[in-house]
């Protein structure tokens, strides 16, 4: 019979407590669940600085235009690497309009989903965090109207 850290192709912490590396896999494992659970129940609101965004929808980034890299703007570099662009270089550009190679760009919004200088936000595939987009900016409108109201009774 196999024992338990075999079964589960873990290594035992030894006599001296817990490794460190044992408590940041227990850290994620918790804040991964916690993600989950706060995502699944509405009414639940995730602090801003636990939320992951997921990564760009894939038919946006395909549709991202490239740019030929004129002598108007030759002279800029790449937010990412640092590299000045070249005279004739293709680069991909945000809606932001803030320009990065190809190289550069494609490997971040197939992690995150925004520009890596504005924070800009594109729109992902994942439907629970397009709801919580939604609800956060309907969350600062009411909070702007709220302040204009104030303001409009009070001046």
């Amino acid at each position: 019979m196999a024992s338990y850290f075999d079964e589960h192709d873990c290594e035992p912490t030894g006599d001296s407590g817990p490794e460190l590396s044992t408590l940041i896999q227990w850290a994620r494992l918790l804040m991964n669940d916690y993600r989950s659970f706060a995502m699944r129940f509405e009414g639940h609101q995730l602090p801003e600085e636990l939320m992951k965004a997921p990564p760009a929808s894939k038919e946006v980034v395909e549709e991202l235009p490239d740019v030929n890299i004129t002598t108007q703007n030759s002279g800029n570099k790449c937010p990412v690497c640092l590299i000045p662009f070249q005279i004739g270089d293709k680069c991909k550009e945000l809606p932001c309009k803030h320009q990065f190679h190809h190289r550069c760009i494609l490997p971040w919004l197939k992690q995150t989903n925004s520009c890596p200088v504005c924070r800009h936000e594109l729109p992902t595939d994942d439907e629970d965090y397009e709801e919580y987009r939604k609800e956060k900016a309907r969350a600062k409108q009411r909070a702007y109207e709220m302040e204009s109201l104030h303001n409009s009774m009070y001046t």
